[in-house]
């Protein structure tokens, strides 16, 4: 267990070092020169070298990088070209609210995919599997943007049960946050719990199908004894992974939710900082999706070991 740890360990701390080397030489390969946006009218040689020097933009790309990592290390991720303000604080700002959303969007689609998936390999054939089927059909279908716009419509503008936009921190007001981050939370999850719940109904068909299910029931255990202690947890692996991924790329793909819904995350932040060559911000963004993917991506190697002793041993998922 300790090797298959560390051996995890190893390999998440090289693909963040790549991810690093990708991020940096990904952004400055971007079209334009962020000094011809920052010097406004004044694009005299002159001005412009200054802009480059004052940032750091003409020195060597390897130097660049080094004082890059150095300074990543400690936190420190430079200041927005853009607005002069430092991009540690902007991030703190604009995570919180990425995150929660993200989280939120996660659960509620968990909760309802898991639930719908089991439920339709149970009741195979029947109505309830039709109805799953058709809900999640819908869910894969249904562009997330206009569904936001037919909330805020409906459940907004007409009927005002949910604020159209707008975000309170948790600490301030938890109650008044619930009632701001709920809808886009519901809006967001609805595609993710079509997507777990597909997966899931095809994993419990293959384990209600399995040998030791059959003799699970040939012992006579009860048959939610049989879904839940048996083929519900040895479906579980694909489930996890599912929501491991769609949970990394949340926090990255929540952009056109944030938008809609006006909240400050990481949406607005990443869009602007595009927009203007904001190299530091862009890197910033960049690199902490890169790695709450890897992170997210441990932690579900370590579930995978919980899960199915099996992996502690051989430590290999499949």
């Amino acid at each position: 267990m300790i090797r298959y740890l560390l051996r995890r360990a190893w390999q998440s701390a090289l693909t963040l070092l790549l991810s690093t080397v990708v991020v940096f030489l990904g952004v400055r390969a971007l079209p334009g020169d962020p000094a011809l946006a920052l010097a406004g009218e004044d694009r005299s040689p002159e001005a412009l070298e200054a802009i480059r020097h004052h940032y750091g933009l003409d020195q060597p790309l390897p130097l660049q990088f080094a004082q890059y990592v150095e300074r990543a290390v400690q936190g420190d991720f430079g200041v927005s070209i853009r607005t002069g303000t430092p991009v540690s604080s902007m991030l703190t700002t604009a995570l919180p609210v990425t995150a929660e959303l993200s989280v939120l969007a996660i659960l509620i689609a968990a909760v309802l995919g898991v639930g719908a998936g089991v439920l339709a390999a149970v009741r195979r054939g029947h109505p309830a599997e039709w109805l799953a089927n058709g809900l999640a059909l819908v869910g894969l279908s249904v562009p997330h943007f206009w569904l936001g716009l037919l909330a805020i419509l409906y459940l907004s503008v007409a009927t005002g049960l949910f604020p159209a936009s707008g975000f309170v921190p948790l600490l301030q007001d938890p109650v008044d946050n619930l009632h701001h981050i709920v809808l886009p939370a519901v809006i967001l999850g609805t595609g993710l719990a079509a997507i777990i719940m597909r997966q899931t109904r095809s994993a419990m068909l293959d384990s209600l199908s399995s040998d030791y299910v059959r003799t699970a029931k040939a012992k006579g255990l009860r048959p939610r004894a049989v879904i839940t202690r048996h083929a519900l947890r040895n479906s579980l692996i694909v489930v996890v992974t599912i929501v491991g991924l769609q949970l990394g790329g949340l926090i990255s793909g929540a952009v056109v939710t944030e938008q809609i819904f006006g909240l400050p995350g990481f949406g607005k932040m990443t869009i602007d900082a595009v927009f203007q060559r904001d190299y530091p911000v862009i890197q910033a963004v960049v690199l902490l999706t890169a790695t709450a993917y890897i992170v997210i991506n441990f932690f579900v190697d370590l579930l995978y070991s919980v899960i199915d002793p099996r992996i502690r041993v051989t430590g290999d998922p499949a």
